[in-house]
């Protein structure tokens, strides 16, 4: 089942939304009044419909949407609806690669298309097949979503993943890995395989990713990576 949050500081709007969401899908729906209660739920949500101008008018302490999204997009690649009254606070959302926004009064037709497109993303995304590798005589499956980057050593790779601390270590060519791994992943360097989305930010010889560490990205390289990342964006 989804797991969707929905974010606005006015609860008729909340209701309404989550009537909306609920002729479109099953699933577990979390509603928040504010970016701090959302940003503390600690759920992996699979989608948000978030209020973009979230307390602007109230000046209130909590953070507004956009900040909100930001902080989201440090810790989660979760597809994020933005909802506006205001039509200038559309293009705010492209900083954060927002799937789409939507204008209230909310068009229930509009509504229902984005819904299922988006719907049909999160599927398409996790049934991707997992990464099968051979470690100490035994097969692993490894989602692909669980990795952050491959790391080359001497004859070895050391894939790192989100879930375990320390990394899986196994004989393959960086080269038959990235072919498996397709275009969801970026060779920053001769020894590194990156996980696009799990960038945070990115300088001209260092790639940033969301748990803070660090993957070279050769100077070399660097167009070629704004251009597939901001590929992978759009994508996305």
């Amino acid at each position: 089942m989804l797991k969707i949050a929905i974010c606005d500081d006015e609860q008729p709007i909340r209701e309404y939304l989550k009537r909306l969401v609920e002729k479109c899908t099953e699933g577990e729906i979390r509603l928040f009044a504010d970016g701090g209660e959302l940003l503390a739920d600690p759920t992996a949500f699979d989608l948000i419909l978030l209020d973009i101008s979230l307390n602007r008018e109230q000046n209130a302490a909590e953070p507004d949407g956009m900040e909100t999204a930001r902080k989201i997009r440090e810790r989660s690649d979760a597809l994020i609806i933005f909802v506006t009254a205001l039509r200038e606070y559309v293009f705010e959302g492209y900083d954060v690669g927002a799937f789409h926004y939507l204008l209230k009064p909310i068009d229930e037709q509009k509504f229902t298309e984005v819904m299922d497109r988006a719907i049909c993303q999160i599927r398409s995304k996790k049934n991707v097949e997992p990464l099968v590798i051979k470690v100490g005589g035994n097969y692993v499956r490894i989602p692909v979503d669980d990795i952050l980057y491959a790391e080359n050593q001497a004859r070895k790779i050391m894939l790192h993943t989100k879930s375990k601390k320390e990394p899986y270590c196994f004989y393959e060519k960086m080269e038959v890995l990235e072919q498996k791994l397709g275009d969801r992943f970026f060779r920053s360097h001769r020894g590194f395989l990156v996980n696009l989305q799990e960038v945070a930010r990115y300088d001209n010889s260092n790639i940033e990713l969301k748990n803070g560490e660090n993957v070279f990205l050769a100077k070399q390289k660097y167009n070629d990576f704004v251009t597939a990342y901001m590929k992978y964006l759009r994508k996305v």
